[in-house]
C-alpha cells in the first residue's frame, strides 16, 4: 500500500480539541482549517486555525452536525482529509463513508467498525462472539416498554438501562426497583431519541461496586493493531467522567495484561486502524471485567495517556489515516509516571452539577512543572447555552501519583477562573479526600462518600472575600476623585461611625463596615473586627495584611457582582447590594420558572391535572444534559406557558400551580 499524502486537514469540531488538532498539524507541517459557527465566530480556536470557514448558525444543527456544510467547506478550502474529533461526527458512520465517496480522508476507523460500535447491543454481540467477557443483559429488536419491564423484572434490581446509540451518560438511568421502571425507560428512551436520533435501549445487571477502566487501543490499515495501557475513569457525575488517571490504582501487571489482551482480541475483531478506547466495568469485590463499548474516536481524556507514554496520539491518528503502519509495537509501550487530569465545567457543584452559562471574566493559571492546559476558553470567552460546559482539561503529570495529585491540588488552588461559577473548589475537595488519596473509590464515589455541603464557604473565606471587594472599590473611588482630595476617603462627621457595605451570597448576607485610619482600615464583619493594610491594587490583584498575614486575592467586578479568589477563599461570587435597590419584581405564587437558558423538550403535565411533591412538570435540556422541573408542593396546574421545542431564557414563567 502506497501512503496518501496528507497536506490539509478540516477539523469538523470547536473548543478545546480543534486547537489540540491544530497544535499537531502546525507540529507535522500539515494545513489546518477550521470551522466555526455564530457563537464561535471569536473564539481562540478559530484565530488559530491557518484558514477558518463560517458555517452558520450556533445550534450544532446549523453547523458542526450539517454534513453539507462540512463537506462544502473542505471542498472550498482543498482538504484532504477531515479530522472529527471527538462528539457531534466523529463516530457518524454515515460521515466517514460520505469522506470516502468525496475521497476526502477520515481520520478515524473505518466506517464499518464505526456503525459495528455505534450499536451497543450490536458492538456487545459481537464482542461475545470474539470471546469477550460482557455484562449479562437483554439487547434486542423487541424494545416495547412491556418487554423491558419483563426483561429488567426477571433480571434482578438494580439494573442499568443505557442507549443502544449513545454514550457520555445520555438515555442512562439506573433503577433500584419495580415501581420506577416504566418512568425510567420513557425517560431513557426520550433522552436517546433527542441526543442521538434512536431510543433503542439495552438493559444490563447493575454491577454497584465497580470500576470504569478504559484501554486505549490503536489499529492500521496493515492489520496491527496494540493497546497504550489503560485509563481510570471511575470517578463520575451524571454517569460523565470528572477525574482520569493512568496508571489505574488497582492495576497490577497481571491484571493489565490480561484487560489488554482483550481490549487488543476486541480491536483485532474490528479489524480496527486508528484511535479508539475498549471501556470496561472492574467489579472490585469479585476481580472480574466485562467490556462495556468501545469509543470509535479520540476520547476527551486522550491527554492523560499521551502523558504517561509519550505519544502523539493525534500524530498516529493522522499517520494512520495516510496508511503508514504503526511505528510502535506493544512490547515498546512503557508508562512513565503518573498523569492526572481534571475537567473544568462551568457547572454548579451545589445544584445536582447543573451546567451554568456566563462570561469567563479571567482565565489564567500557575506555572507549574508537568501541568498541560487544554482548553479555548480566555479571558473574556462566553460560556453559551448551546455547547458542552467544559472550560479546561488540567492534565498533571508526575513521577509518581502522590506528586501529580499534589501538583493538581496545587493548580487548582492557584487557578484563575472568575465570572461564571465553576467546579475548581469541588475538584480541589475530590484531590484532597483521603480515600481518592488512597485510590479507594467506584463510581458511585460522588454520590456515596463525598459531602456537598464540604464545599459550602467558611466565615474566614467570606470575610476575606468581602474585604478584597471593599478594597477595591475604595481604591478605585481614591483614584477618580476629583473634588476634597485633602480628607480620607469615607470621612464623615461622625468619626466612630463605619461606612457600611452589604454583600450577599446565594445562601446569605451580611454587613461590612469599615473606616481609613490613615494608613489602615478598621474593619468589621459580624461579631469580628480586623485590621487591614491595603499594600496594592494591580489590575485585579489586590493585596493587603490583614491581622497580621498577607492576602494576594483576584477580584473582577460586572455590575453589582464581586467574582473573588484566593488561596483561602476559592473562587466566591459576592453581590454587592445597592445603597438604593430597585424593587425586586415580585415573585409568583406557585409559579416555576428556568433555572437557566434552555430548551423546553417535553411538557409532562395539562392544565387542570393534580400533582403531588415530586411529580415532574417540564423536561428542560440545556448544554447537552437533560433535567427534569418537579412539583415542590401539592397543587393543580394552573396555566402551562412552556410549549415543547421552544428555547427560553433563564427566569422565563413555564407554567403555574395553584396549591
Amino acid at each position: 500500500m502506497t501512503p496518501r499524502v496528507i497536506t490539509a486537514i478540516l477539523i469538523a469540531n470547536r473548543g478545546e480539541i480543534a486547537s489540540r488538532v491544530i497544535r499537531t498539524c502546525r507540529k507535522m507541517g500539515i494545513k489546518a482549517i477550521a470551522v466555526y459557527s455564530e457563537a464561535d465566530r471569536h473564539a481562540p480556536f478559530v484565530a488559530q486555525a491557518d484558514e477558518a470557514v463560517f458555517l452558520g448558525g450556533s445550534a450544532p444543527s446549523e453547523s458542526y452536525l450539517d454534513v453539507e456544510k462540512i463537506i462544502a467547506a473542505a471542498k472550498r478550502t482543498g482538504a484532504d482529509a477531515i479530522h472529527p474529533g471527538y462528539g457531534f461526527l466523529s463516530e457518524n458512520a454515515a460521515f466517514a463513508t460520505r469522506c470516502a465517496r468525496e475521497g476526502i480522508a477520515f481520520i478515524g476507523p473505518h466506517p464499518e467498525a464505526i456503525r459495528a460500535m455505534g450499536s451497543k447491543s450490536e458492538a456487545k454481540s459481537l464482542m461475545k462472539q470474539a470471546g469477550v467477557p460482557v455484562v449479562p443483559g437483554y439487547q434486542g429488536e423487541d424494545q416495547s416498554n412491556e418487554r423491558l419491564v419483563k426483561e429488567a423484572t426477571a433480571m434482578g434490581f438494580p439494573v442499568l438501562l443505557k442507549a443502544a446509540a449513545g454514550g457520555g451518560g445520555k438515555g442512562m438511568r439506573i433503577v433500584h426497583e419495580a415501581a420506577g421502571v416504566q418512568a425510567a425507560i420513557d425517560a431513557a428512551k426520550r433522552e436517546a431519541k433527542s441526543a442521538f436520533g434512536d431510543d433503542e435501549l439495552i438493559v444490563e445487571k447493575y454491577i454497584a461496586s465497580g470500576r470504569h477502566i478504559e484501554f486505549q487501543i490503536f489499529g492500521d490499515q496493515h492489520g496491527n493493531a496494540i493497546h497504550l495501557l489503560e485509563r481510570e475513569c471511575t470517578i463520575q457525575r451524571r454517569y460523565q467522567k470528572v477525574i482520569e488517571e493512568s496508571p489505574s490504582p488497582v492495576m497490577g501487571d497481571d491484571l493489565r495484561a490480561r484487560m489488554g489482551e482483550v481490549a487488543v482480541n476486541a480491536a483485532k475483531a474490528l479489524r480496527y486502524d486508528n484511535a479508539g478506547t475498549v471501556e470496561f466495568i472492574y467489579d472490585d469485590k469479585t476481580g472480574d471485567f466485562y467490556f462495556l463499548e468501545v469509543n470509535t474516536r479520540l476520547q476527551v481524556e486522550h491527554p492523560v495517556t499521551e502523558e504517561v507514554t509519550g505519544l502523539d496520539l493525534v500524530q498516529l491518528q493522522i499517520e494512520s489515516a495516510q496508511g503508514m503502519p504503526l511505528r510502535v509495537k506493544q512490547e515498546e509501550v512503557k508508562g512513565r509516571g503518573y498523569a492526572i487530569e481534571c475537567r473544568l465545567y462551568a457547572e454548579d457543584a451545589s445544584n445536582d452539577f447543573m451546567p451554568v452559562t456566563g462570561t469567563v471574566e479571567r482565565f489564567s493559571w500557575p506555572e507549574v512543572d508537568g501541568l498541560r492546559v487544554e482548553t479555548a476558553i480566555e479571558s473574556g470567552s462566553a460560556i453559551t447555552v448551546h455547547y458542552d460546559p467544559m472550560i479546561a482539561k488540567l492534565v498533571v503529570w508526575g513521577d509518581d501519583r502522590t506528586t501529580a495529585q499534589r501538583r493538581m491540588a496545587y493548580v487548582l488552588r492557584h487557578l484563575v477562573c472568575l465570572g461564571t461559577t465553576t467546579n475548581q473548589a469541588f475538584l480541589l475537595k475530590l484531590l484532597e479526600h483521603p480515600e481518592f488519596q488512597a485510590g479507594k473509590y467506584d463510581t458511585h464515589f460522588i454520590r456515596d462518600r463525598f459531602d456537598l455541603a464540604s464545599l459550602q464557604p467558611t466565615a474566614e473565606a467570606l470575610h476575606l472575600a468581602s474585604i478584597t471587594a471593599m478594597l477595591k472599590g475604595w481604591q478605585q473611588r481614591e483614584e477618580g476623585r476629583t473634588l476634597l482630595r485633602s480628607l480620607p476617603s469615607g470621612w464623615r462627621n461622625s468619626f466612630y461611625a463605619h461606612q457600611q457595605i452589604g454583600y450577599t451570597t446565594s445562601d446569605e448576607g451580611w454587613t461590612l463596615g469599615y473606616r481609613f485610619l490613615g494608613d489602615r482600615f478598621e474593619v468589621l464583619v459580624g461579631e469580628a473586627r480586623h485590621e487591614v493594610m491595603l499594600r496594592a491594587v494591580e489590575g485585579d490583584v489586590v493585596r493587603f495584611e490583614m491581622d497580621g498575614l498577607q492576602h494576594r486575592m483576584h477580584v473582577v467586578e460586572r455590575g453589582n457582582e464581586r467574582f473573588v479568589q484566593g488561596e483561602r477563599t476559592g473562587p466566591l461570587r459576592l453581590v454587592e447590594q445597592e445603597r438604593f435597590p430597585r424593587k425586586e419584581a415580585e415573585r409568583v405564587k406557585g409559579g416555576y420558572t428556568a433555572p437557566i437558558p434552555s430548551q423546553v423538550v417535553k411538557v409532562l403535565v395539562i392544565k387542570g391535572q393534580q400533582v403531588k411533591p415530586g411529580d415532574g412538570l417540564l423536561v428542560l435540556s440545556s448544554m447537552k444534559m437533560e433535567s427534569t422541573v418537579s412539583a415542590a408542593e401539592e397543587g393543580v396546574v394552573e396555566e402551562v406557558y412552556a410549549t415543547e421545542g421552544s428555547s427560553v431564557e433563564a427566569g422565563t414563567m413555564l407554567l403555574k400551580l395553584s396549591t
